[in-house]
């Protein structure tokens, strides 16, 4: 059920494999674990080390200590390392998921926006603006525009997603800003973006979401050719 631990890090090592059970859904959401004992039969470790793996676990919400009733498993996915898993896939792979956000959260922006989302979006835009050839300062505000356009779509889900994706969408803007292969979205592109929303144009603003990376997209695409 766990496989021994034999050498490296006996903590990192305990943690790896209890995430891996968990992920294999050796026990399923809502399952007590055995008791520390058997785990640390199991693994071949000490019962300290079973006890630190465990902590760690909690502490990123895949676990759940309940006192004097054991541990349940809380989550089958480990926030943080799927994190550092997404930030390893394809550049394109992240780009088809944050056209998919950005495009759902334009739309919903379009029919929900306040004067308030218009003045966050329209201030990062101008700061993007006025940022010119300072890459970091244009990408900061490239961020900030899109995090303002996903906040008016005014649905906590999506906003959490796209908060919980933001490290890889940092990537994706840094790269399409930095890479020569790449197309650019533009200023204008995004300003085009904003007028469809504030004129509260669902359909225009999902099409230009979709648009302004779809450029850059294809261009990854014939790369991997």
């Amino acid at each position: 059920m766990l496989q021994r631990i034999r050498k490296g890090s006996l903590v990192e090592t305990a943690i790896e494999s209890l995430r891996g059970a968990i992920e294999d859904r050796v026990w399923s959401v809502g399952d007590r674990l055995p008791v520390e004992s058997e785990l640390s039969e199991s693994l071949g470790v000490s019962r300290n080390t079973v006890r630190e793996a465990v902590r760690v676990l909690v502490h990123v919400g895949m676990l759940e200590t309940r006192q004097g009733d054991g541990t349940y498993v809380r989550a089958t996915r480990d926030a943080g390392e799927t994190l550092r898993r997404i930030a390893r896939t394809q550049l394109a792979d992240q780009l088809e998921v944050r056209i998919m956000l950005e495009t759902e959260a334009a739309k919903l922006a379009a029919s929900r926006r306040t004067d308030e989302d218009l003045r966050s979006m329209t201030n990062a835009l101008d700061a993007r603006a006025k940022a010119g050839a300072v890459l970091p300062l244009r990408i900061r505000h490239d961020e900030a525009f899109h995090h303002a356009l996903v906040a008016a779509s005014h649905n906590s889900a999506l906003v959490e997603l796209y908060d919980y994706f933001s490290h890889a969408v940092s990537l994706t803007i840094e790269q399409t800003e930095t890479d020569s292969d790449l197309p650019e979205p533009s200023q204008e592109d995004h300003e085009l973006l904003l007028a469809a929303v504030r004129r509260r144009d669902a359909a225009k603003a999902e099409q230009l979401a979709r648009q302004l990376l779809a450029p850059s997209l294809r261009a990854l695409q014939r790369q991997e050719l």
